[in-house]
């Protein structure tokens, strides 16, 4: 018998591999595209949220194109339509054309998953739904897993380092926020001037600095951080100064600058072992800094690379990031991976087992198994989304707004968590790409795991209980790894379990547990949808993506442009929050009641018990 289905299964989970390795590189490399572009906290969360937003409104008409027009030709247009904007992306010079292109990219990846469990119900026999379901959500996210680790990787691999310097050398482009670098360079008596007081590496580098600038720069450096320091103790509390942003050095003394940071790289003196041993660098760093500790001479050009990322952990909002030049292109490669995979995903798939040359008739009588159809039935559906029925539907409210919550939770793991781990935790760019990358990870065991206790709970206890139970449970368990995460804050910071570490267990049960619950969902929509299940599964996504799209925007609003650790935990208890809220929405989904009425529909009762 032949096994076209397997190999379906196979390039549906490919496709989703690549869906969110597209949708969250931008995540990892948020800090880096803000620093080139010049974006402000609000703007970033807007690049995240918009891409939701398009993604979300558009999952019925996406998913209905497909129910009406086949899956293959729509879906081969979706993953080549988000590729191209995904690549687009990486040319973009403003936050305009960055939020266009989210905005197009989340378009164009609406249709994915609609359209793969329109081709997971047509393909795959009723027992293997929500296993089917699970090994296609697995793909993403192994993408989403993969995505921070693979996206840094590509970052350092990509800014090799120059023989000449020219990549490592600064000019007046790279130093950011001129006011704040010269209070730190020159402050005054006051040693909270700093933003950490006991930082020597600021204190010993900023030394090094005005002996090396002009007379007149160093001044001016000096009455500039002055005149920043008054702005400062001037303005309202919550509020920052835009007056102490508006003082700018002189031309000259800028010129000056530069040209004592540039001196920096090349003399031996910067680096002192005693002051640098804790400073948290990038890989690459820490391997040239072991290589100059423990004597090992390092070239001029390693040397001119290891200086300048001392520079940047020295002064790390002040001075751009030399890896800033590996985001672009990253979304190059990832976009042109794009076009190679719409082209298998031509290749492979039909829109219906009976028009695949290769699916032979013991496998059409295996897949239609406990259906009310043949497999040689219409493919199609006709006319328009049943939008009344789905509105009337009591069941698939409760399953959008669970959708919802459960989205206004997870989505912090795939946006602002790199984020969280630099700032709280202080976790270095190879070391954030994987812990972010852990949580997907552990998503990839619950999606696994989560497929296939669902389809044997299901066999167990009944379609209702079977898609109802996993739904409620893992939301309930979510929310305890959070409220984990609020207890862990509490503990001094010597703690191991008030720790990167620790915390990123706390999200990888949160991700775990969202995903063992996804193939239940995705089974559910199978169960009511019948002929309209791109349609279905697309108004249930809908809602959750419009969760996913206030996520960045709730964000924000808790966190402001400087977030404290108690603006963190106020975060983390929203996400607890939408979790219980999605429990409770999860208990009134049934999946025995089909959307449109008139559809057949294929019921798993509980096995009778003989006495």
């Amino acid at each position: 018998m032949s096994r076209v289905r397997y190999f379906v299964v196979f390039v549906s989970m490919l496709m989703a591999v690549l869906l969110y390795l597209d949708r969250f590189c931008v995540s990892f490399a948020a800090d880096y595209i803000r620093e080139d572009l010049d974006l402000s906290q609000n703007q970033v969360a807007w690049m995240f949220s918009i891409f939701f937003w398009s993604y979300a409104l558009a999952q019925v008409p996406s998913g209905w194109l497909s129910d009406r027009y086949g899956s293959r030709i729509m879906l081969s247009i979706y993953i080549i339509s988000w590729s191209l904007f995904t690549l687009l992306t990486g040319i973009v010079s403003g936050v305009i054309g960055l939020l266009i292109m989210r905005l197009a990219c989340g378009l164009g990846q609406a249709g994915a998953y609609p359209t793969s469990a329109s081709i997971v119900s047509k393909w795959i026999p009723l027992t293997g739904r929500a296993a089917a379901s699970s090994i296609v959500a697995l793909g993403g996210r192994c993408g989403g897993a993969i995505a921070p680790v693979l996206t840094a990787l590509l970052m350092v691999t990509l800014v090799p380092i120059s023989g000449d310097g020219s990549t490592e050398k600064l000019d007046k482009d790279d130093l950011l926020h001129t006011p704040q670098l010269c209070n730190l360079i020159s402050p005054d008596d006051d040693p909270t001037v700093h933003t950490d007081p006991g930082d020597a590496a600021v204190t010993h580098t900023s030394s090094l600095i005005l002996d090396l600038v002009s007379d007149d720069a160093r001044r001016e450096i000096t009455a500039i951080a002055a005149a920043h320091r008054q702005a400062e103790n001037e303005r309202p509390d919550g509020q920052h100064s835009r007056t102490s942003d508006e003082v700018v050095l002189s031309e000259s003394s800028t010129r000056s600058l530069v040209s004592a940071l540039n001196n920096l790289l090349e003399t031996e003196t910067l680096f002192d072992p005693s002051i640098h041993e804790e400073v948290s660098l990038p890989r690459e760093g820490l391997i040239l800094r072991d290589r100059e500790a423990s004597a090992d001479t390092l070239t001029p050009s390693e040397r001119r690379r290891f200086h300048r990322l001392l520079l940047e952990v020295t002064f790390p909002q002040h001075i751009r990031k030399i890896y800033v030049d590996g985001w672009r292109p990253v979304m190059y490669i990832y976009g042109i991976a794009g076009f190679l995979v719409a082209g298998v995903y031509w290749l492979v798939v039909r829109n219906h087992p009976s028009e695949h040359p290769r699916c032979q008739p013991a496998e059409l009588e295996l897949i239609a198994e406990g259906r009310n159809e043949s497999p040689s039935d219409s493919h199609v559906a006709e006319g328009g989304a049943p939008l009344m029925a789905l509105i009337r539907s009591f069941s698939m409210w409760c399953d959008c707004f669970m959708q919802t919550g459960t989205n206004i939770a997870w989505v912090f793991l795939v946006t602002w968590l790199p984020r969280y781990l630099r700032e709280v935790h202080d976790v270095p760019i190879e070391w954030r790409g994987l812990l972010a990358g852990l949580p997907l990870a552990a998503g990839v065991v619950g999606m696994l795991l989560g497929g296939k206790a669902t389809d044997l709970l299901t066999a167990r206890i009944g379609l209702k209980w079977g898609r109802r139970w996993p739904l409620f449970a893992t939301k309930i368990s979510g929310a305890a790894a959070y409220g984990c995460c609020l207890l862990f804050s509490t503990l001094p910071t010597t703690s191991p379990l008030n720790s990167a570490a620790a915390f990123t267990v706390c999200f990888c049960v949160v991700s775990f547990s969202v995903d063992f619950g996804n193939p239940a969902n995705w089974a559910f929509k199978q169960d009511v949808g019948g002929r309209y299940v791109g349609s279905v599964l697309g108004w249930g996504n809908m809602w959750g993506n419009l969760g996913a799209a206030i996520s960045p925007l709730i964000y924000n609003f808790v966190l402001g442009e400087h977030p404290a650790l108690a603006d963190w935990n106020n975060m983390m208890l929203v996400c607890l929050l939408a979790f219980v809220v999605a429990g409770i929405c999860a208990l009134g989904i049934d999946a025995t009641q089909p959307i449109v009425a008139e559809e057949p529909r294929s019921t798993v009762e509980p096995p009778t018990e003989s006495h």
